[in-house]
């Protein structure tokens, strides 16, 4: 899939405000610090479509961008650290608790763990939390412009030896690079995939 349209259209702290449920929806989510941002502007190649900080949690909102008039991605606020009271971090949580069950053309959240460093607890407990609610979900490795091939495939072996002590089923996961670019053609391809099936359902209902 090539992204040829990349709109922002809203952000919000409710979940009913969100746009229509009329088109497949795919999340983005991670610790605040995992270069969630600079990955959403690489695959939609906009530099400044998701706006970056050095300061972690800027995020803060449940924000939709229109991808090729047919799909939505949306950017959600990150989980663990932020610079924020307690009963902020609390009401990003109830926000995002609220999305992630109650939206009905969430087709699959993204996960984003850093590539570089070892299984997190907190990554794994929102996994967890995933699993148990039967959400979808896919694992995207991120930071990897400077990760050695070994490195990279020890890191997916420990994820995937981590999780296997609780699941009996994997989710899919790709390796990426905002730098380089690296993961963008499969990521945006996996949802192709998903986008086409999304509508042939919807399809085969009208029919």
């Amino acid at each position: 899939m090539e992204v040829k349209q990349a709109e922002f259209i809203i952000s919000n702290s409710d979940p009913t405000r969100c746009p229509k449920p009329d088109k497949p929806e795919y999340a983005f989510i991670g610790r605040s610090n995992v270069g969630k941002s600079s990955l959403i502007n690489m695959l939609t190649t906009r530099h400044k479509l998701a706006k970056t900080s050095q300061t972690p949690g800027k995020t803060q909102l449940i924000n939709h961008f229109l991808i090729n008039t047919d799909w939505y991605l949306v950017d959600l606020p990150g989980y663990g650290f932020a610079k924020a009271p307690q009963r902020e971090r609390e009401k990003w949580e109830k926000m995002i608790d609220a999305y992630l069950t109650e939206r009905p053309n969430l087709i699959c959240t993204f996960v984003l763990v850093d590539g570089r460093i070892d299984p997190q607890r907190i990554d794994l407990e929102f996994m967890a939390k995933m699993g148990e609610r039967g959400l979808p979900f896919v694992i995207i490795f991120t930071k990897n412009e400077k990760s050695s091939t070994n490195a990279i495939s020890q890191m997916v072996k420990k994820y995937s030896q981590t999780l296997k002590q609780t699941w009996d089923e994997l989710p899919p996961m790709f390796v990426s690079s905002a730098v380089n670019s690296r993961g963008k053609e499969e990521i945006l391809d996996y949802i192709d995939q998903l986008n086409k099936e999304f509508y042939e359902e919807m399809k085969a209902k009208r029919d």
